[in-house]
């Protein structure tokens, strides 16, 4: 689809969900071609939207915050266990 300047700048929201959706767009300066526009996939993993829809894992939008993991201060420190294994 060939778009002029003034024209993509007007209306560019519309052009950019149209390229988005895999519309590539031409962008024309006197009739004559100046840009190519092109939209970038959504970078979702597929894998992780799987898991979303399945149940098996949550977000609810925000920041992830990571495991709440407590580590007991009883028994031998994880240097103590290397060396001893290193032998």
């Amino acid at each position: 689809m060939q778009v002029s300047i003034r024209e993509f700048k007007t209306h560019l929201s519309s052009y950019l969900a149209q390229a988005q959706k895999g519309q590539p767009l031409d962008i024309t300066s006197h009739h004559r071609v100046v840009a190519h526009i092109v939209g970038v996939p959504p970078t979702e993993s597929v894998g992780i939207m799987r898991l979303l829809a399945g149940g098996t894992a949550l977000w609810q939008g925000g920041k992830p915050t990571g495991a709440s993991i407590h580590l007991s201060p009883a028994g031998r420190s994880i240097s103590e266990m290397v060396l001893e294994g290193r032998g």
